[in-house]
């Protein structure tokens, strides 16, 4: 997995949604941290990602502390904020594993949160003036495709749509299907 995207206490399940579809496009693995603003078989978390949940590993964490002992402490944790102090989500080299945490749409990351996160490890995404936040799914996205870029965008598809599915259909020596 290029990263670890964590969404702290999301509402909208068709933010979910559209994050699953991303995960599975760009080869991240999301973590949804409890409590939920939907079910997770919300018919618009379904249309959010439309097929891509077999093709994501999604993991739900009854808490923060779950979700945090889960993925480990020796990793690189990054709280997304818009307060001060932060920097640049260009401004770092990512490494595989890396973790990256967002907030709920409504409030974001709360502060007792975010203290646990030194100054050099709260990112933020420049924004125009007066702009409260962007949307969840985008912001997420701005972040995993900057981190995909700087890795050359390993494992992208070279071709088609088709020629990919039918890649993935090839059997191997075994008899069994490749996995991409």
């Amino acid at each position: 997995m290029m990263l670890e995207i964590v969404l702290v206490e999301p509402q909208i399940a068709v933010n979910t949604g559209n994050i699953i579809r991303l995960c599975a496009n760009v080869g991240c693995r999301l973590n949804l941290v409890r409590p939920l603003g939907f079910a997770l078989d919300d018919a618009a978390l379904r249309r959010g990602g439309l097929d891509y949940h077999e093709l994501t590993d999604t993991r739900t964490w009854d808490s923060w502390d779950e979700c945090r002992a889960a993925l480990g402490l020796a990793r690189r944790w990054y709280a997304t904020t818009t307060h001060e102090p932060h920097r640049r989500y260009d401004d770092v080299t990512y490494r595989v594993g890396d973790v990256v945490v967002f907030g709920c749409e409504a409030t974001g990351l709360g502060v007792p949160l975010l203290a646990e996160f030194a100054t050099e490890y709260r990112l933020n995404i420049p924004m125009r003036p007066s702009n409260r936040s962007l949307n969840l799914a985008n912001a997420v996205s701005v972040v995993a495709y900057e981190a995909w870029r700087q890795s050359n965008f390993t494992g992208a598809a070279t071709g088609s749509f088709e020629e990919s599915l039918r890649q993935r259909a090839e059997p191997l020596g075994d008899g069994r299907a490749t996995q991409q």
